[in-house]
């Protein structure tokens, strides 16, 4: 007598999901569409018909065997018996002696056995290409071009993206009958099941040259490098992208071009440090003018200089604002701001009169 519970390696006081789920699993690795055993198959698909139903699973567990009903009909490969009885209300099919077969088991099995049904890429379409592009902080705060080299697939010159000799026909694909498309049929326990694709021969096209161009193979494209213009907004910040429609890949056969896509990366500045649209900068200032107050010139990221008074007992490490004179924002109007910070110079080497003013200020208590 064969011990179901021991093909499908479950304890006889296995629940019904249990019993499910190491089906699912032994059908998966064993299934002859996938290169398994079909004589182990069909045991663990018998094993696995008693065991899920319970009237079956009683008989077997009092008497070792079920009594069956006329309901499954149909032989399968390897003798797997199988067939469709009588619909029941769970919306799957129900033997004539009692036993169900849900349909959500057949759509996993499905599923997991083929993968989707229709496939049908288009391979025409050229591939994205993505690139990093350094800039610097000043490009960034007023925008420009820049000038790249790109390597990528482009129109064949000599066929024009056809793909055919100059002067060649272009015929019917042979494979699919110019559909673009070929049938793949897989015959499985519960029936033949049809899966489309690409057809392999035109590439879905339909049509293949009669005599290939001698330069692109019949691509319709070859790799070269190219000068591309790259724009940049101004305002734009690292790791920011940058969509040029059509500067991909070309496609194949008079396909249609991919995209490119620029990845901005900014270079860290000598003396500005960004944050957002903010700019912040640190500027050296006198003893005499944190003390005294004083007008100073500080610098700008666009070259330029603007006035900032520092108020008289400005402490070392006191930040002023500038409202404006940061980046500007990108894609709106108006510009961040720019942060000054102040440091006091402490002077390393003095005069005689510089040591001798110092005393005289450290007697008043200063």
């Amino acid at each position: 007598m064969k011990d179901y519970y021991k093909i499908l390696g479950v304890a006889k006081n296995a629940t019904d999901t249990d019993i499910k789920k190491a089906y699912r699993r032994l059908a998966h690795k064993y299934h002859p569409d996938k290169g398994g055993d079909a004589q182990k198959f069909n045991e663990i698909s018998e094993a696995y018909q008693v065991l899920s139903d319970q009237d079956k699973r009683s008989q077997y567990d009092k008497f070792g065997k079920t009594f069956e009903g006329p309901g499954f009909q149909g032989a399968g490969p390897g003798g797997f018996r199988w067939g469709w009885g009588q619909p029941s209300s769970d919306f799957g099919f129900e033997e004539e002696g009692g036993a169900s077969f849900d349909f959500q088991d057949l759509g996993d099995m499905f599923e997991e056995f083929f993968g989707g049904g229709h496939v049908h890429k288009n391979t025409k379409k050229g591939k994205d290409i993505e690139i990093e592009l350094e800039i610097s902080l000043e490009k960034a705060f007023s925008g420009g071009e820049e000038r790249i080299v790109l390597s990528h697939l482009q129109q064949c010159a000599r066929c024009q993206g056809v793909g055919a000799e100059p002067g060649a026909q272009v015929k019917e694909c042979l494979m699919c009958r110019g559909s673009g498309e070929v049938q793949e049929i897989k015959r499985t326990v519960f029936g033949s099941f049809t899966r489309v694709s690409t057809c392999p021969s035109c590439a879905g096209e339909g049509l293949t040259p009669e005599r290939l161009c001698n330069v692109c193979k019949g691509e319709g494209r070859i790799q070269n490098e190219e000068e591309v213009l790259v724009r940049i907004p101004a305002g734009i910040d690292s790791h920011q992208i940058l969509r040029m429609e059509g500067k991909g890949d070309a496609g194949r056969r008079k396909g249609k071009a991919g995209d490119l896509y620029v990845r901005i990366l900014v270079k860290p500045h000598a003396i500005f440090t960004r944050k957002g649209d903010d700019v912040s900068v640190t500027v050296p200032i006198l003893l005499s003018q944190a003390v005294l107050g004083d007008d100073i010139q500080v610098p700008t990221i666009d070259g330029q200089t603007v006035q900032l008074k520092i108020p008289a007992g400005t402490e070392s490490g006191k930040v002023f604002r500038i409202p404006g004179k940061g980046i500007p924002h990108y894609g709106s109007w108006g510009n961040g701001s720019l942060h000054v910070r102040v440091e006091i110079q402490v002077p390393k080497k003095l005069t005689k009169e510089q040591k001798d003013l110092l005393d005289r200020l450290k007697k008043e208590g200063l």
